[in-house]
Parts: C-alpha cells; structure tokens; sequence
C-alpha cells in the first residue's frame, strides 16, 4: 500500500475518532462548555493538557527550528519547557482555588471591576487570535502536504473540521478529544524518531543516538552534522548568530507568557480542586516531556537527511516523467531530486532557483566557500512531516505522521477557540453587557462565538504565512501574554496591594508597548539595528512585561488600597481549602463597580 492511502487511513480513523468523542461528549450546560463540569481526572486532564501545549509550533515547526537554527533554536525548546514548570508552581493552582470560568474572569472579580475584565477580554484575543495563526498555519502545512494541494487550500479544510467539533462539544468535547490526539501525536513523534535514529546511529533511543557516534564510525553524530553544514557555508549547528540578550530575552518571553496563556490556563479549572491541578500539572510534565526531549535528535537527523538528498541532486521539471529522468541520472552517475521533494514542492512550500542554469541544485549557506548561491529555500514548518519521507521510511509511517501533526495543530486551535468563544459569551455578554442572560443563550451566544472565531483563525492563518515559520507567529502570542496578562495574574495572586487601577494600567502598557514594537519591526520597516537593547520581537515581551508591572505597581501604590474583602479573598487563594469559610460559593464574587 502506498503512502497516500496510508495517509488517508489514518487520518481517516483519527478524525472519525475525533468526531465521535465530540458527539459522544456534547455539552448541555455552560459548565460543560467551558470547564467540563469541574470533573476531569487529573491523569486524563494531565494528558489534555499535554495536548493542548503542544501545538503545531512543537509538534511541526520547533524541529524544524532547531534543525536550521541549531542551537539557536534550543530558546524555544528551553522557554516553553520551563514556563510550564512555572505555571504549573506558581500559578495553576491558585487560579484553580479561585474556582472560575476563564482568566478575564479572575481578573474581573479579583480587581472588583468590569473594565478590568473588559481589558482583560481585549488581551486574551489578542493572545489568542496571535497564537491561533500559528496553530491554522500548521494545519495548512499539514494538510497541503498529506493532500498534495496547495497551503491555502489546506487551511480551509481544517476550518471545517474544527468547526465540527469545536463548536459542538465544548471545553468538555474538547477535553477528551485532545486525550484521543496526544496518544496519536506522541505515537506519531517518536516512532519515526527511533526509526531514523536506527538508520543514522544505530541506536533505537533518539535522545542517545543524538549525542551518539554516527553509525559504523567513531564520528560524533554532532560533530558530523557541523562539519556538513559548515563546508557548506553555514554556521555550525551548535552555534547561533544570536546575541547573548537576545537568546535570554526570547527564552524568558516565552517561560513567563507559558505563564499568562489563557487557553493553558483554563486547563486547570476543569478538575475538581487545587490539590488535582498540581496532580495534573505534573502528569501534563511527564506527557510533554516525551515529546520534548525528542524533537533536538529529530531535528539534527532532519537537517543531516535534507542535505544529503537534496544538495547536488540534478532537478527533474513537473514536464518531465520522473521515473524515466530519474533513471537516466542515475545511470549516468548523478544523483536525482529526490521524489519526496517533488511531492512537497507541489505546496509551494519548497522553492528551487537555478541561478547558474546548471540543473543542479545547490543548497548553500552565506559563507559558501565555493562562492555558489543557494538555490533551495525550504519551509522550516515541513520537516517534521517530510522527515520520513526524506529518509526512506514506509508508507504507514509516513501517513502516521501526518494524522499525528493534525492532531498536534487541531487540538490547540480547539483550545484556543474556547478562550475566544468563553471571552465573548461569558466574559464580556453575561458578566459584562447582559448580566440577566440565562445559561440557554450564553451557551448559544458560545457556540455562535466559537464558529466566528473558526472563520477569523483560518484567515488569519493565511495571513501568517506572511509573518514567518510558525513557531515565530506563535512566539509573539508569548510576548503579548507575558507583557499583558502574566503581571496582573501573578501580583492579583501574591500581592493583596494590587488594585484595579493598577492592573488595568499595568494590561494597557504589556499590550500597546508590545503590540506596537511587533508590528514595527515585522510590518513598517523597522531592522534588526533598531531593536531595544538588542531584543527581537519574539524576546520583547520579556522587557515590556516588567514594564508593564512596574507601571502597575506604582499606580496601585498612589491610588486606594483595594477592598478588605478583596484583599481577604487573596490570602484565602494561596490557602487551599479555605475559600468557603468566608462564605463564598464556588463561582466567587460578582465585580462591585
């Protein structure tokens, strides 16, 4: 059987199994919709969760990053990693003790204020509609790639297939969907990583074959893959052209807005106590890191297959019989496109120029020594997917991996769609414009909020096409998180000083100062040579976080101290348990002004 109808098997099976868990788990109440009810096993949530983290960014583009960046690319594999240790200790279980619905809740009654949780709501879109670009780029990589149809095209039928089950079953739906994708999407990472690692190494642990002797020699795997790329003309993989502040600012950006993600955090308010969200968060760690402690040996083993299929292999035009042509280099001693680059190049996702009309193609870096131009340009987000296909393996496992990167793509862009949808229907309608809505129309108004937001994520997932790889895109939704939301949750948890004057200011500055120093160095010409202090746009929601919290601080400090029953609320949250001795139910308060 071939790789096609492999494909088509597993993606197939997985979405009917998708499909069937929506329906089987519909939701029936706004509870059900938003927090499954409050009943979610930690175990089973744990690997929700895990789910939900890794994204179309770590599952499809992080490999790919540290593939061609190298070390470079360890800022985003270390950020992520750590911001979760960080809101799993810091933050997840205080929120869970609060016992709401969504973050812009929290922020709305801990900071007793609707316009606080009217800013709140503008930031979680931001964060939200910023990430899920990233999150729909995915699905047009991997749709295009497994349908052999254009990116574009790729987008819209994952829109409709997130629609499906998104909008139907909910945070509930949503929940145990997402356990069904990380067992795809982790089968799915690791088997073609052992297989690969057998091949190069001969060793069937990759994270051991990583840092292993390639095989039948005493060479290091590492040292191997620098001698390549640097004879090339690039810079050795275990380098990086990054400044020092930069790599820092990037990995704290990304560990601190790990921290403020409301589609993360919104996690931990499905179980039934504090105690079950840390049980939670730490199965959540141990899920993640099977995926994570792979994806560096499957990103070396990524950019070593590349080269030594691709570079100096004779073209073949889509005029031309491959069979034929490819048999006739052969014979003649050369070394042909392979078929898989073919097969790709049809997404417009690779990009062959040959400059010097030889008919060879040349993958060169800045500082090749030949003085030859490269002539291929690949997309970063594909070789996770093309990785099987670069190194020979079987079709199933080839259509594997594609079931599983729809997996990784379609259950955050799920999760997101509940921040989106729970941000306007309960956030901003029930707790803000309409407070007499019953359950009935909030969860209609829910439903209604999920479909547009499915229909705005695909646009602006062609959009991100644009910006750049989709780790990238998604790395600003980290900066917009960590400059505007991750100060209020943290100071509204810790400090019982902090009003609402504060933490409206404090969201205001994150979101405008970070917001607008994005938009000017990816959008109205700024360069490198103007950025603060060095710090790119994916590391500078680091600098305008403690911006943001300081600006807080010292308006909360020359304004009036909050409520005593606000500042009670605060020391009971840190307490687990305590909570219902004031008298407060489990939805907490209604903001007073």
């Amino acid at each position: 059987m071939d790789q096609a109808n492999w494909s088509f098997i597993f993606v197939g099976v997985t979405f009917a199994l998708y499909i069937g868990i929506a329906i089987w788990s519909r939701a029936s109440s706004t509870e059900d919709f938003y927090v499954a009810g409050h009943d979610v096993h930690p175990v089973i949530n744990g690997m929700a969760t895990a789910a939900d983290w890794m994204s179309a960014a770590s599952f499809l583009s992080m490999a790919g990053l540290i593939a061609f960046l190298g070390y470079g690319g360890s800022v985003y594999l270390m950020g992520w990693t750590g911001g979760y240790v960080l809101l799993a200790l810091l933050l997840a279980p205080f929120l869970r003790e609060f016992g709401k619905f969504t973050v812009p809740d929290f922020v709305g009654d801990r900071y007793y204020s609707s316009f606080a949780r009217v800013v709140a709501v503008v930031c979680a879109l931001f964060v939200s509609f910023t990430y899920i670009a990233g999150q729909m780029k995915g699905v047009g990589v991997a749709f295009s790639g497994f349908l052999g149809i254009p990116f574009e095209a790729g987008i819209i039928i994952g829109m409709v297939i997130v629609f499906f089950y998104a909008v139907l079953g909910g945070m509930k739906g949503i929940t145990y969907t997402q356990v069904a994708q990380y067992c795809v999407l982790i089968f799915a990472y690791t088997v073609p990583a052992i297989f690969v690692s057998l091949i190069i190494t001969g060793n069937a642990v990759p994270q051991l074959g990583f840092i292993g002797n390639v095989k039948g020699t005493d060479i290091a795997m590492l040292d191997k893959l620098n001698t390549v790329v640097r004879d090339l003309g690039f810079l050795e993989y275990t380098s990086t052209s990054k400044s020092m502040v930069d790599v820092f600012a990037i990995t704290a950006a990304l560990m601190f807005g790990t921290a403020g993600l409301p589609h993360v955090i919104i996690r931990f308010f499905t179980v039934k106590s504090a105690q079950a969200a840390r049980v939670s968060a730490g199965w959540a760690l141990v899920f993640i890191a099977v995926l994570y402690t792979t994806a560096p040996a499957v990103g070396a083993f990524a950019r070593m297959n590349f080269i030594d299929t691709v570079n100096e292999a004779s073209y073949i035009a889509d005029d031309e019989d491959y069979e034929t042509r490819a048999a006739t280099i052969i014979a003649q001693g050369g070394k042909p496109v392979p078929a898989w680059y073919k097969s790709w190049e049809k997404t417009g996702l690779l990009h062959y120029d040959d400059k010097n009309g030889d008919g060879i193609m040349q993958y060169r870096g800045p500082n090749a020594p030949d003085g030859i131009a490269n002539e291929v340009n690949p997309n970063r987000d594909i070789f996770v997917l093309a990785n099987p296909q670069i190194a020979g393996l079987p079709g199933w496992v080839i259509g594997l991996v594609v079931a599983g990167g729809l997996a990784a793509a379609l259950s955050t862009a799920a999760g997101l769609l509940m921040v989106i949808s729970s941000a306007i229907s309960h956030d901003l309608c029930r707790r803000t414009l309409f407070p007499s809505m019953n359950d009935k129309t909030e969860l209609r108004i829910a439903r209604f909020s999920a479909a547009g937001a499915v229909v705005c994520a695909g646009l602006l997932g062609l959009f991100a096409s644009q910006l750049g790889f989709v780790a990238q895109v998604v790395a600003f939704a980290f900066g917009l998180a960590a400059a505007s939301l991750f100060p209020i949750i943290f100071l509204g948890i810790f400090w019982k000083r902090m009003n609402k004057e504060g933490a409206i200011t404090a969201m205001l500055v994150g979101l405008v100062s970070t917001t607008s120093y994005i938009i000017y160095f990816k959008f109205m010409g700024g360069t490198a040579a103007g950025w603060w202090f060095g710090i790119s746009p994916e590391g500078i929601g680091f600098l305008f976080m403690w911006l943001a919290a300081g600006t807080g601080i010292g308006v909360s400090l020359a304004t009036p101290a909050p409520p005593q029953d606000i500042q009670d609320l605060v020391e009971d949250i840190r307490v687990p348990g305590t909570r219902r001795s004031h008298g407060m139910a489990e939805g907490g308060m209604a903001p007073t002004k």
